[in-house]
């Protein structure tokens, strides 16, 4: 406390009477008070270091803005289908015999689902049999009669070669008479022959024929036994014992045997938006939630149609869902989470700091001296909570996200650093 001195007017007599004695007392207790008052407004205001304005100014929340990944998804609804299912159906009408499945029921591709009996194919079999028998009798008949015409032509070839070369070496030795018989001999032998070749060619095409014959007869009871298809799950079983199954390719009323579904992959339609469509490309990977089973699914964009539908302003879009542990099953709903835009260093600020409702963005900014800026930016990718700055902010900058209404530029404010989230939560 600074010394003080008590000013001339106020130095009185000491009085001798008790009325001037109390008077001056309260005097000298006026002036003790005024001085100390002054001298603590004094120190408080020395203590403190700061003007009048800077103690009034409102306090306003603020956030850094800094450089992180950003990434801008879309977040779509459907229904898991199989990737192939189909109502599996018999080639030819029969009865079922043996049936191996049921609903529930695992297959591998190729595996038995059901056999038939058709004894019509069955009929059909035992007299190809027979027709092919008979046919390879007539066959080796045929081959026996070719090889002995074939050994008398050969006899009678040579003699007429033997009388031929006499009848030149020695003339008049052999009558030309038997010279002419021998080779008409000879000549009548190899016609055998011919003849004998092509009654062994008909009787070989008719055993072709038969053959044949036997292997589509035994083409279509092969069909008599149904197996899978691909690897799948049965759930619908429409067939019982002793049930007549119609052929599939005869009757449009055909009941078929069960449907099978594929369940180590799923497919997941998703109509994404025309205003999206520009970001789908193929192989890219999607985040598949499943409620129900409160669990996440990797999957990646498998195909699409290029073309967006006149009625829906959709574009028709797959996402291939693998399976591996037999979690999914058809029918559940899911959510896909496709990714649209990814930036890996992006100058982010909290989207709650940001005003666009004057046709630009902008935001305030508190400055080196705690003043108020209006900035006008220019932004990029968008998130619920974010938004990523491509000019008009540095890393760094404090941007005001608690309430903008009151504030002005230039105005002198109390910046409270505080986290985007927890300041959005306490709101």
């Amino acid at each position: 406390m600074h010394e003080q001195y008590l000013p001339a007017s106020v130095v009185l007599q000491h009085p001798h009477s008790k009325v001037h004695q109390a008077l001056w007392f309260a005097s000298v207790a006026v002036v003790l008070t005024g001085l100390l008052a002054s001298c603590g407004k004094t120190d408080d205001a020395q203590a403190k270091g700061t003007t009048a304005s800077e103690r009034s100014a409102p306090s306003v929340a603020v956030a850094r803005v800094v450089r992180k990944p950003m990434a801008r998804y879309l977040t779509i609804s459907s229904e898991l289908v199989p990737f192939q299912e189909i109502d599996v159906y018999a080639k030819e009408s029969g009865f079922v015999s043996k049936l191996y499945v049921d609903y529930g029921s695992h297959v591998k591709k190729g595996q038995l689902l059901a056999v038939l009996e058709i004894p019509e194919l069955q009929a059909l079999l035992q007299e190809d049999q027979a027709a092919i028998k008979s046919m390879a009798d007539q066959a080796t008949d045929a081959q026996h009669e070719l090889n002995r015409i074939e050994a008398q032509h050969k006899v009678a070839h040579l003699q007429y070669d033997r009388l031929s070369n006499v009848a030149k070496s020695k003339p008049g030795l052999v009558a030309q008479q038997e010279v002419d018989d021998a080779q008409g001999k000879d000549l009548a032998a190899e016609a055998q022959v011919e003849a004998a070749k092509s009654r062994l060619q008909v009787a070989q095409s008719q055993l072709s024929v038969s053959q044949s014959k036997m292997a589509h007869d035994q083409a279509l009871y092969d069909y008599s036994k149904i197996t899978a298809p691909f690897d799948g799950v049965v759930t619908q079983r429409y067939a019982n014992f002793g049930t007549l199954m119609q052929g599939g390719t005869n009757s449009t009323q055909a009941l078929p045997l069960v449907k099978l579904s594929e369940e180590d992959r799923f497919r997941l339609v998703i109509p994404v938006p025309e205003s999206y469509v520009r970001y789908i490309r193929m192989g890219d990977p999607v985040n598949v939630h499943v409620s129900s089973l409160n669990r996440d699914f990797p999957g990646k964009v498998a195909r699409f149609s290029v073309d967006v539908g006149q009625a829906t302003r959709t574009m028709h879009t797959e996402v291939d869902v693998p399976n591996p542990q037999g979690l999914l099953i058809p029918g559940l709903y899911a959510e896909a989470k496709l990714t649209l835009d990814r930036k890996g260093d992006a100058l982010v600020v909290p989207l709650q700091a940001v005003n666009q409702g004057s046709g630009h963005a902008t935001v305030l900014v508190v400055n080196q001296a705690n003043e108020i800026q209006d900035r006008q930016i220019t932004l990029g990718i968008q998130t619920e909570s974010n938004a990523e700055v491509l000019s008009g902010l540095n890393e760094g900058d404090r941007v005001v996200i608690s309430d903008q209404s009151g504030l002005r530029p230039g105005e002198l404010v109390s910046p409270k650093l505080t986290e985007a989230a927890s300041f959005q939560s306490q709101s």
